[in-house]
């Protein structure tokens, strides 16, 4: 369970980098492909009749699933109401026959579709403050049997900025997030990676972390002494070559309603 996270304060750093995300978040692009890869492996035929994504951003999911298969309904939420045009427009490339949008936070929104065969999110839940409730909620909007998909990040990810700024998500790990949803749902398939990043300068790191919108975890302002320590101590830690070093930890959980 998160603690404080500012929610509004994600929303603008997400919004903001909506231009920059595909160009820059060169992980969580490959997770959704390997997610995606993972959802079609439990469906027979690759078909969905109603697919609900949380967190559809720029629609790197959407794209993947509507790809690898076929889907009558896509709903798709996120907290960033512009997200909509993105996700509209990889709807209409693929075709499924109806569309919706959600925006606002998913778990403070009260009217959720149902019936659903699918929820699917990318590197979105670690944004959450109540997992468990998150599962409870989801479990509501699924058919018995329906799958509940998604990719986020393990424990130690990108530890390089946590161990200097002493900042930083709380990543679960995995058999956490299944007994948070075990009560409502059955582990189908579990998978965990790490992707190393190599960066020219710290300083590339983060602008690479402000492109991608992961900086909504706390408001600040660098003064140049602050900067110029981050850069110094970022250097002297997790230096690669000729330049640094930054490390993703990517890990997927499919989940099937009990």
């Amino acid at each position: 369970m998160q603690q404080g996270i500012d929610k509004q304060l994600v929303r603008e750093r997400f919004a903001k980098a909506l231009g920059s995300y595909r160009e820059h978040a060169v992980v969580q692009l490959e997770m959704a492909m390997v997610l995606a890869d993972m959802i079609c492996a439990t469906a027979p035929g690759r078909s969905f009749g109603r697919v609900l994504e949380v967190g559809a951003g720029t629609g790197a999911l959407t794209a993947a699933l509507l790809e690898r298969c076929r889907v009558e309904t896509y709903i798709a939420n996120d907290l960033v109401a512009e997200s909509r045009g993105y996700i509209a427009f990889e709807t209409l490339r693929h075709r499924p026959l109806h569309f919706d949008f959600l925006p606002g936070d998913i778990e403070n929104l009260e009217e959720l579709p149902g019936g659903l065969d699918l929820v699917a999110s990318n590197a979105t839940v670690q944004w959450l403050s109540d997992l468990e409730g998150f599962f409870r909620k989801m479990s509501r909007c699924l058919k018995p049997g329906g799958i509940l998909a998604f990719s986020t990040f393990s424990p130690l990810n990108m530890r390089e900025i946590a161990s200097i700024e002493h900042t930083g998500l709380c990543y679960p790990a995995l058999e956490d997030i299944a007994a948070l949803a075990g009560g409502c749902f059955e582990l189908l398939a579990s998978k965990e990676e790490q992707r190393r990043i190599a960066f020219d300068s710290p300083g590339e790191v983060l602008r690479h972390i402000r492109k991608t919108g992961v900086n909504g975890l706390v408001r600040r302002s660098w003064t140049k002494g602050s900067y110029l320590r981050f850069l110094h101590a970022y250097r002297e830690a997790y230096s690669c070559g000729e330049g640094v070093y930054l490390t993703y930890r990517p890990l997927y959980c499919c989940f099937r309603m009990q």
